[in-house]
């Protein structure tokens, strides 16, 4: 049975995490290619099977050909009963109508990048194919290319998918940066091949896609770790600004709870710049600080005693250095929580939460931070 701190510290907690989730809003990716070529298992390997768990989506025209599935920060539009190269008039007459409407909307709801896929062991890339993208980019879609399930021993390629690569590189077609990506999106212990080119098609995405959306892909992608760290230290930076500011009037022991609002937006933040979704964060959270007692004041005050300078006395006022040092080291602590949930690192038999190790990581990681933070 929750404690009534939990509950009240779990309904904050969603709430900010619902927040910032409408905050960043989501990426849209558009993926084609003929049948077969991968398209499913590029998707998962770079941001996750989540995608693959909401069935067939959501149509979005009348013809219901094109589909959208949604999960968390990302958006997976595909298309149902037409082939490219075969209905490429049908395709893009039902793209240019679902454009049109959705860029009247929010950036979250309009269409951001494309990705057209070909896998390397067709060694053939149709004229009709070269019409699509062409015409994807008159739409105003950027279009990464990429090949799919191409071999690769040591540093070099299978020469035919470099040929292939070769002979649509001549055609000279309008694609982010003009670069045909080479990508094996699964390992196979059995040949030993190495999965390999995902960060790149990664990473030409983020160039292709408009700033406003950044964050949604940074959470949405579960390969790119540093950019995940990059995001959180931003919200760390901003709370601990916060923090100290609060505490530029020494702040009443008994009123250290006036801290934690500002300390469940950033912890909110972090958890969903990580993909962590809001029920398992919201658990992970009460684990990790172990809020007991009233309304959230023991977030601080079992914690606060590692803080250098902090003292003992409940009677000692909490200073601008304490309260910035404080929110500083949780906010890093939290995401080292964050980044083992998002790795899939602190799972137990059966998928529940380890809640005691999530509570010690935590707390390591909150003294050795908060020992070490210099004050600025």
């Amino acid at each position: 049975m929750a404690k009534p701190t939990d509950e009240w510290f779990g309904q904050a907690f969603g709430k900010a995490w619902k927040d910032k989730a409408d905050e960043i809003g989501r990426f849209n990716l558009a993926i084609f290619g003929k049948t077969g070529v991968g398209k499913s298992t590029l998707v998962n390997a770079i941001f996750g099977s989540e995608i693959a768990r909401t069935g067939i989506g959501e149509p979005v025209t009348r013809a219901e050909h094109l589909y959208l599935h949604q999960s968390g920060a990302l958006g997976v539009l595909d298309t149902r009963g037409l082939e490219v190269g075969r209905d490429n008039a049908a395709l893009i007459g039902e793209l240019k109508d679902y454009l049109h409407g959705m860029r009247r909307k929010p950036l979250a709801e309009q269409l951001h990048v494309a990705w057209y896929c070909v896998r390397a062991g067709d060694r053939r890339f149709e004229a009709t194919e070269a019409d699509f993208i062409r015409a994807l980019h008159e739409l105003g879609l950027p279009v990464i290319l990429v090949l799919t399930q191409v071999p690769r021993s040591g540093d070099r390629v299978h020469p035919d998918a470099e040929a292939l690569a070769a002979s649509i590189a001549a055609l000279e077609l309008p694609i982010q940066d003009g670069l045909i990506h080479y990508t094996m999106a699964l390992a196979d212990d059995f040949t030993g091949q190495s999965a390999y080119g995902l960060q790149e098609v990664l990473d030409a995405t983020f160039r292709g896609a408009p700033d406003g959306v950044a964050h949604a892909i940074t959470s949405a992608q579960r390969i790119d770790f540093e950019r995940k760290r990059e995001r959180a230290e931003v919200a760390v930076k901003a709370a601990t600004g916060a923090a100290t500011t609060a505490g530029a009037s020494p702040i009443p022991f008994s009123d250290a709870a006036l801290l934690v609002p500002i300390q469940i937006g950033m912890m909110a933040s972090i958890a969903v710049t990580y993909g962590i979704s809001i029920e398992r964060s919201t658990a992970a959270s009460i684990a990790a600080t172990a809020a007991a007692t009233t309304a959230g004041r023991s977030v601080v005050t079992n914690m606060i005693k590692f803080v250098p300078g902090a003292g003992t006395a409940v009677a000692a006022p909490i200073s601008a250095t304490v309260a910035g040092t404080f929110t500083y080291a949780m906010g890093h602590a939290w995401m080292r929580v964050c980044e083992r949930l998002a790795r899939g690192e602190l799972a137990a038999v059966g998928g529940a939460l380890e809640s005691e190790s999530v509570h010690r990581i935590f707390l390591e990681e909150f003294k050795t931070r908060a020992s070490r933070r210099k004050p600025s």
